[in-house]
């Protein structure tokens, strides 16, 4: 069995929306702006690990203040899970999400978080 961390998952989430899924739903709020990540399902899938192996990680990610849980509408990025989960990005797979989001929202967002 992989052994999983918070990087991973972040990992795993970039991976799946940049080069599986080819999307990221970016929501503006009054409360920052967030991301919607892919379904627990979905990443332990991804990860070939049981759903039950990811849920501990999303459980410490709740309490770190990097994503929050909204009944019928999925897992969201926190402000400062947003700056982690674009920190990694730009790290990593610059080109790729810059080709989905566009070069100028890609180019604000990582300005309103800060790097």
């Amino acid at each position: 069995m992989a052994t999983l961390s918070i990087d991973i998952i972040y990992d795993a989430v970039l991976r799946i929306q940049l080069f599986e899924e080819h999307e990221i739903s970016v929501i503006f709020s009054d409360k920052g702006i967030r991301i919607r990540l892919p379904t627990t399902r979905r990443l332990a899938e991804f990860l070939d690990v049981p759903h039950y192996y990811v849920l501990p990680y999303f459980a410490m990610m709740e309490q770190e203040e990097l994503v929050t849980r909204a009944e019928r509408v999925g897992i969201m990025t926190t402000p400062a899970g947003t700056a982690r989960y674009l920190s990694l990005m730009r790290e990593r797979f610059a080109a790729e999400g810059e080709a989905i989001l566009g070069p100028n929202v890609y180019a604000d967002l990582l300005k309103r978080a800060g790097l």
